[in-house]
């Protein structure tokens, strides 16, 4: 071996790996887990994880490891990260990166590439996968040269993770996840510096609070965040000002609060509109226009101060008079300071609003009909949940119910989705709640579609040895959409199926399988499923015919009388 070869062998083996470096990037951002299915385009990468502290999560479908990855960015801030190889592994992301993107959730997707220098198998699976992504997340590129992967890594953490939250995805092809880097320097990871709102603002909020008669605080999906919730609170209790919620604003503050007044679950034909329509001051926290809009802004009419990290998305019924833009938690502490009871304030009209609206949520809670009415069931689930315990829905008609009925005590203990509004995301997001708090009772609440969508699911969980109780509410149909086939006056036609046996099916995954047979039976069952541990399915038969009835037509015009 002559001397020039000698010393290249000895450099190379000084070199560090491409999939090795960026684990040590991965790493250095603090990673726990990596939730996928590889393909064998990340091979190098699956290696490089093998020897790694963190954590692979093999899931059955790319869709169960966004959605897991997704709900570890909702409930700790820091962005969770899932895996899938090329081709139908990376569009199967798709819809979990929009989940993430339109939720406010910090994910970052990694995806395999076919060899980008050389290729001997044509185009075959390959898809252009970066501009695939780029329109559904914040930041999207192709690694192309190992030594700018701790750069990348680092620039993609901080942008899924600083205001306003959502999804980024790097794209690691296999030729350049084995080649050798020149340097195995990472970044420091720092803290993001968070813009607070000028004292001229502040006054001029103050201003217009002291000034109004029936001031009304309204929480939206950005102020559901963990370093908010307390500020929020403390701001209620020095000004005494009553509050609702958006559906994703829900549980922020409270649902036992003496000031809450309840949850907007409709964009229109909501019975809690009255009490924002009385309202001469909305003060409206973390507006998020992939929200729908709670309230209806007319010219001339009622003032708003919007309070969110981004400035107002303006449109022809949202136009804030005034912004307060920055940190929203230091925000609210601000205007506490300055803020007391107000004599003038009147707050009457809300409270009325208020009692009407909890007389309304009692109806029908010990209601003995079989198969159980929405209001039944939304009541016994809270007998059983305690105050720590964690909802993670999926979507359909009974996310409005829970939306309406369920009232928290703790911050991030219901889990709903009111932005992409995605099926098939209640099962992996509840799995991923009990991985990080197993010693907290945590439950998936689906519809019998929903569930269908991702119910392969249930063997991850059950390898992983979780506590979860998976309750699917059946109605053998696409009961949201029935009910808007009902609500505009079309036939009941083409929106129902068959559900196979689902205590077979789940006992089929070595989980639980249970069915209510009454109404009186269902909570003892839940305590049961919970006393045991691991993995039960508990499948409820539903009745929805309620719908139209309860849930807009007939309180909200009693309440707009009041």
């Amino acid at each position: 071996m002559n001397r020039y070869f000698q010393e290249f062998v000895i450099l190379s083996g000084k070199k560090i790996k491409a999939s090795d470096l960026f684990v040590k990037a991965l790493e250095n951002e603090g990673v726990e887990y990596i939730f996928g299915v590889p393909g064998e385009e990340n091979l190098d990468l699956l290696e490089s994880l093998r020897t790694s502290r963190i954590k692979l999560i093999l899931t059955r479908h790319e869709q169960g490891a966004g959605f897991m990855a997704a709900t570890y960015g909702r409930l700790t801030g820091k962005a969770g990260v899932c895996l899938a190889t090329l081709g139908p592994g990376a569009t199967n992301l798709v819809t979990p990166a929009a989940y993430a993107q339109l939720g406010a959730m910090p994910m970052l997707m990694i995806t395999g590439q076919k060899p980008i220098k050389k290729s001997k198998q044509g185009r075959f699976q390959i898809v252009d996968v970066v501009d695939m992504m780029r329109p559904i997340t914040k930041f999207a590129k192709q690694i192309v040269n190992v030594n700018t992967i701790p750069a990348l890594v680092r620039e993609a953490f901080r942008l899924a993770e600083e205001e306003r939250p959502g999804a980024v995805h790097l794209e690691l092809p296999e030729d350049i996840a084995a080649e050798r880097g020149d340097s195995d320097h990472v970044f420091d990871v720092n803290p993001p510096c968070r813009p607070i709102v000028n004292k001229h603002a502040i006054n001029s909020a103050v201003e217009m609070i002291r000034a109004a008669k029936h001031p009304l605080l309204l929480i939206g999906a950005g102020a559901n965040r963990k370093r908010i919730f307390k500020t929020l609170k403390a701001f209620i209790e020095k000004t005494g000002i009553p509050f609702c919620n958006t559906q994703m604003g829900k549980g922020a503050v409270g649902g036992y609060h003496e000031m809450y007044v309840g949850t907007a679950a409709l964009s229109s034909g909501d019975y809690l509109h009255c009490a924002i329509d009385h309202a001469d001051l909305v003060i409206n926290a973390g507006h998020d226009v992939v929200e729908k809009p709670p309230f209806f802004m007319e010219v001339g009419g009622k003032k708003v101060i919007h309070i969110n990290f981004n400035t107002a998305e303006v449109d022809e019924v949202y136009f804030p008079q005034l912004e307060l833009v920055g940190d929203i938690a230091t925000t609210f502490l601000d205007l506490a300071d300055k803020l007391e009871l107000v004599a003038e304030h009147d707050f009457s009209y809300f409270m009325r609003v208020k009692d009407k609206v909890f007389e309304h949520i009692h109806e029908g809670i010990d209601d003995p009909r079989f198969p159980m009415i929405p209001q039944r069931v939304v009541a016994d689930v809270r007998k059983v949940m305690p105050v720590d315990g964690i909802l993670a829905l999926d979507n359909g008609v009974y996310k409005i119910w829970f939306a309406r009925n369920y009232r928290t005590s703790q911050p991030n203990t219901i889990l709903l989705d009111n932005a992409l509004a995605t099926m098939g995301a209640g099962l992996p997001s509840a799995m991923m709640a009990s991985m990080l708090y197993p010693e907290r009772r945590v439950m998936a609440i689906c519809g019998d579609g929903g569930f269908m969508m991702n119910s392969q699911e249930l063997e991850t969980a059950v390898r992983l040895k979780l506590n979860l109780v998976v309750l699917i509410l059946r109605d053998d149909s696409y009961g949201m959409i029935r009910w808007k086939q009902a609500d505009a006056g079309f036939a009941d036609w083409g929106l129902e199926f068959n559900n196979p046996d689902f205590v077979a099916y789940a006992n089929s995954y070595n989980a639980h399988g249970h069915r209510v047979k009454s109404a009186e039976e269902f909570v003892p069952l839940l305590q049961q499923c919970y006393d045991e541990g691991g993995v039960h399915l508990v499948d409820l038969q539903v009745d929805y015919s309620e719908n139209k009835r309860v849930l807009i037509d007939e309180l909200a015009e009693r309440i707009c009388l009041l």
